[in-house]
């Protein structure tokens, strides 16, 4: 075996602490791996010969170590040492009944543990006992396939996945951060078994989906996801985008055919796009979704092509229950929601002749977020055609320009009227209810379309011009049940 470089002084405080305790102890997993091939690593799995819990109490009493959080059902426990996360878990072995993904667990030896790993690059331990520290154990040449730059299963690779179904998934977040191909043979292992992720929890599923879409290109891991089957059954709206043709006849101004044929090839291309400007997650997240609801809205015109109308509408109402249904947080939806339903939007003001109302209202809309939402729409020119790639960013160029000059002007960036719903009620001696929500918003358009000036006295002039014929109106009104309206909404999903 050759030496191990061990650098993390904590590892080598470890090691020593083992020695005292007489007890057998061993770095695994990623943090062997991403030293080989000089690549940071944040969290450190440390396999125990016994109990790994005991050891991790021991660390922290002896080394002054925080306090671990101990995880019994699994026979872990997590700590903190000096900045650094460590995982302490018992070597064992593990058998499996086809039916489920609780294991029979026993103590096992070095070698039993490192046998039921998922990938052989993941496969290797060194020792941290004196007589054999920095020693590497690699029983599945782990080192050469590190090399080769592959990625192979330590057993036969329908044993593996149907061990954990989740290490599929795990292999296609792996070629995408490290760029390793994957081996002949555990492809089609994949497709015959991809029906057995059901088994495994969401919230595991949604943790290794979003470690994918945070890799530099996302593709890599979402194409096979989706070629070998797995994708239908964890992420099926995601899944459906296939096949969707989306081909076109151009626009009067020629800049709107830019996309792929196929959305969901074209949403790949969208979030690889967006990958090389934002780390921001619930982005790219958004740049998923925003095509989603193009199966439910695909229709054919034959002066026009396909169409899909209302599909940026639908899709955003469709995001809350994918949130629910992938577990995801809910504060970050309201932002996601946004970037769907405006998606389109800045799209449609590439040509020349945009208003400065126009402008005004999309900078109303998005508020904050407008920046984000102009990274969305840039990524998501996809064309082959140089041309109107050209032309594309020529206009979107143009657009920026334009969005700028009327920030600058009229400052609508989180913007709120100058009048708000107390003063208008005060004003026009009326109670909360759709009168002041009318008045505020007929204000509010005023402003936008340029109509007065975004000044407290031009909106109270106008509020005093208008409320007799609001008010009266809105007196006249009847309450509208919802009952009369959710009927003829293509789908109620919120």
């Amino acid at each position: 075996m050759e030496d191990f470089k061990i650098e993390v002084k904590q590892l080598h405080s470890i090691g020593k602490l083992a020695d005292k305790c007489d007890v057998q102890i061993f770095v695994v997993g990623g943090y062997v791996r991403d030293t080989l091939i000089g690549r940071e690593t944040k969290d450190i799995d440390i396999s125990v010969v016994g109990s790994g819990v005991d050891f991790a109490r021991l660390v922290h009493a002896e080394l002054n170590a925080g306090p671990p959080v101990i995880f019994e059902k699994f026979g872990t426990a997590r700590l903190s040492f000096q900045g650094i996360e460590f995982e302490f878990v018992g070597t064992r072995k593990e058998t499996y009944s086809p039916e489920s993904r609780k294991p029979l667990v026993e103590t096992g030896s070095i070698e039993d543990d490192i046998a039921r790993r998922d990938f052989t690059v993941n496969a290797m331990a060194v020792s941290l006992n004196k007589h054999s520290f920095g020693k590497i154990l690699d029983m599945f040449n782990g080192q050469a396939d590190l090399d080769k730059r592959v990625l192979r299963t330590p057993l036969d690779p329908n044993t593996t996945f149907t061990d954990d179904p989740l290490r599929m998934m795990r292999a296609f977040r792996f070629s995408a951060q490290l760029g390793f191909t994957i081996a002949p043979g555990i492809l089609d292992s994949i497709s015959r078994l991809s029906e057995r992720i059901n088994i495994i929890a969401i919230e595991r599923v949604r943790d290794e989906f979003l470690k994918i879409l945070m890799t530099h290109k996302p593709s890599i891991g979402f194409a096979p996801l989706q070629e070998t089957g797995i994708m239908k059954f964890i992420f099926p709206e995601f899944h459906n985008l296939a096949g969707v043709d989306q081909r076109s006849v151009d626009y009067p101004n020629g800049v709107r055919n830019f996309h792929h044929k196929d959305v969901f090839y074209h949403t790949l291309k969208v979030i690889d796009n967006l990958a090389e400007t934002s780390q921001n997650i619930w982005l790219r997240f958004a740049a998923l979704l925003h095509d989603i609801a193009k199966p439910k809205t695909k229709a054919f015109r034959e002066d026009t092509g396909w169409t899909f109308h209302g599909h940026a509408e639908l899709g955003a109402r469709m995001t809350k229950s994918i949130f629910r249904k992938l577990k995801l947080p809910l504060e970050p939806h309201s932002f996601v929601e946004k970037m769907v339903l405006l998606h389109l939007r800045p799209i449609a003001l590439v040509s020349e002749g945009v208003s400065d109302s126009a402008i005004r209202r999309l900078l109303f809309d998005a508020g904050e977020d407008v920046d984000a939402l102009m990274l969305l729409c840039k990524a998501d020119i996809t064309s082959k055609n140089p041309r109107l790639i050209k032309k594309y960013m020529r206009n979107y160029e143009r657009l920026l320009i334009k969005m700028q000059e009327v920030e600058q002007k009229d400052k609508l960036r989180n913007w709120q009227p100058p009048l708000d719903g107390d003063e208008i009620m005060r004003v026009c001696n009326v109670q909360p209810g759709i009168v002041v929500g009318t008045l505020k918003s007929r204000i509010e358009n005023a402003i936008l379309d340029g109509t007065i000036a975004n000044k407290h006295s031009a909106a109270m002039e106008f509020l005093l011009e208008i409320k007799d014929e609001v008010i009266e109106s809105g007196s006249m009104r009847k309450p509208v049940s919802k009952k009369h309206i959710l009927p003829y909404l293509p789908e109620n999903l919120s």
